[in-house]
């Protein structure tokens, strides 16, 4: 039987995917947004306003009580309070948090949720203020509160394009800067489909605790995505696999010059999180090769890609840092 479902964003990328995913599972559903980044899936109820004034929710609910609540979008402590404070009825709620959340990541390793620290300080920074926004809700909503700590999401709609980034560039072919060292790295990823049908199926059943919500630890490796991506787009690109010391010496920096590299002494304990219970509560973890065809047809069909949100930079290789580094290295991984 459908119920009322609320998105808290839902107009690109997760949230949009989880406002498609209530719809095909039978929810009469509404989006909360501040109404600047376009409009949610068809068939989506578009509610407006600034989830750090108090008064926006209600005003937008106007009397319209949701039964489940899907959160991807709280950046803010005063959010997460005011989320607490209207949505404290429903039956089940999903947060999205994200690894970040915990106060020994990176560099990890994360085991079991439940016996890894989180952050407790009253700063603003990003993992603070997950943690907090976990706690705050979870008071209000006891023993119906989802906590899903992601870690990388990929798929189509992602506007943050990382893995986009390869793909486009890969699909241009020549030779391509890889990180020598990084190209062994563990990598885990969740696609954007399966964790938002995921989310919507725990708050309907309202299952609470926190959940590591990524792949199993070691589905691929950096290089492994890469060849993938490779696969994918029928490109010619020739793998040139640059040292670590001297990507860092040239400036390159780690995760937004080349997309998902981390430095050896990172990665590898930043990609090793327990999944354990994720898999229990049936995450699903689809074939990664359908997750990257996906992404580049629907990359071959957007013409220009909207800024990154929350004031990301945009990722990839400057071409005057690439062509200097191809300027001093040989071709072969």
């Amino acid at each position: 039987m459908g119920m009322r479902l609320l998105v808290l964003g839902g107009t690109h990328f997760l949230g949009r995917h989880v406002g498609t995913a209530a719809l095909d599972r039978g929810h009469e559903v509404a989006s909360f947004t501040r109404g600047v980044s376009g409009e949610p899936p068809a068939g989506v109820r578009a509610l407006h306003g600034d989830r750090d004034d108090p008064t926006a929710l209600p005003a937008a609910l106007d009397g319209w009580a949701p039964d489940l609540a899907v959160d991807t979008s709280c950046q803010t402590r005063v959010a997460a309070r005011n989320a607490a404070a209207v949505l404290s009825g429903v039956r089940g709620y999903a947060f999205v948090s994200s690894l970040n959340a915990y106060a020994n990541w990176p560099p990890g390793p994360i085991g079991p949720e439940d016996g890894e620290p989180t952050w407790e300080t009253d700063d603003d920074g990003y993992g603070p203020v997950k943690a907090y926004a976990e706690r705050e809700i979870r008071a209000a909503v006891p023993g119906r509160f989802l906590t899903a700590r992601a870690g990388l999401i990929v798929g189509p709609d992602d506007r943050v394009d990382r893995l986009g980034w390869w793909l486009r560039r890969i699909a241009r072919g020549g030779r391509v800067v890889v990180p020598a060292e990084g190209w062994h790295q563990p990598i885990a990823a969740v696609d954007v489909r399966d964790l938002a049908g995921w989310l919507v199926e725990m708050a309907e059943r309202g299952v609470p605790g926190a959940v590591n919500a990524t792949g199993p630890a070691g589905m691929t490796t950096l290089g492994g995505l890469l060849d993938l991506c490779r696969e994918v787009t029928g490109g010619d690109a020739e793998w040139v696999p640059v040292p670590e010391a001297d990507l860092l010496a040239a400036g390159v920096e780690p995760w937004l010059h080349l997309p998902l590299w981390l430095p050896a002494e990172v990665a590898g304990t930043a990609w090793d999180v327990d999944t354990t219970r994720a898999r229990e509560l049936g995450l699903p973890s689809r074939p990664l090769e359908r997750t990257v065809a996906d992404t580049w047809a629907w990359l071959q069909g957007v013409e220009e890609l909207p800024p990154p949100p929350h004031d990301l930079p945009r990722p990839g290789l400057p071409a005057d840092l690439e062509a200097a580094l191809l300027a001093g290295h040989d071709q072969g991984p």
